[in-house]
């Protein structure tokens, strides 16, 4: 755009705004400008299509956002990822779990520096997580479908299984033994596997992300 041109964008702009003036929210209705285009004599209706207006008009304001973003990194409003050269993302772009429509997806920027060691440790711990989330998941829904063990969770203290309640609840009547022994549990996993210290990223070089010697 030659500079002429945007002199007479700005000046447009300023006309606009100085036309209807710059207080019309303390006296008008927010929007009207002396034009109707969205408006209906039904009052449900003139409400329905307002709101509409309001939600579109928002989307709109992260979609323009977006587009400027992804435009100005591959070139194109669309964002073509192939185009985007120069991303640091692109050393794991092939990795496993990469997956459309997002492709490999680091929002956070995690991955920002291209390093490969901290890469595959924050895979472990992904994968880790995963494993342990969906037998959490599982182990939540069960008992509500399958109802639970028959017998006594703690003979000594007179504790049958069916005492304790599904989900959160069971938190609190589960007796101390029985967190000791999932606490022990936990890391008797976490010792027999492989030796990892969380602030060094040399420990993942030669570990094969989710392989812990069993395989199912």
């Amino acid at each position: 755009v030659p500079s002429l041109g945007w002199v007479q964008i700005i000046f447009f702009a300023g006309v606009i705004e100085g036309a209807f003036g710059f207080d019309d929210y303390k006296n008008g209705t927010p929007g009207e400008y002396g034009w109707k285009v969205l408006t209906s004599d039904d009052p449900a209706e003139k409400t329905k299509k307002l709101s509409a207006e309001l939600a579109n008009g928002r989307l709109a304001m992260m979609a323009i956002i977006g587009m400027f973003f992804q435009d100005g990194l591959t070139g194109s409003a669309w964002g073509d990822w192939s185009l985007y050269t120069d991303s640091p993302l692109r050393a794991f772009e092939n990795e496993l779990g990469v997956q459309e429509p997002v492709g490999f997806w680091d929002p956070v920027g995690f991955t920002a520096d291209g390093d490969l060691l901290a890469f595959k440790r924050r895979r472990c711990v992904e994968l880790k997580h995963g494993r342990i989330s969906m037998l959490a998941t599982m182990g939540y829904i069960t008992p509500e479908i399958t109802g639970k063990f028959p017998g006594y969770l703690s003979p000594s203290m007179d504790l049958k299984f069916a005492d304790i309640p599904n989900g959160l609840a069971a938190v609190s009547k589960i007796p101390a033994l029985g967190w000791v022994q999932m606490v022990a549990y936990a890391g008797y996993c976490e010792l027999s596997g492989p030796t990892t210290r969380a602030a060094n990223t040399s420990d993942y070089s030669d570990i094969t992300p989710g392989d812990y010697g069993f395989k199912v």
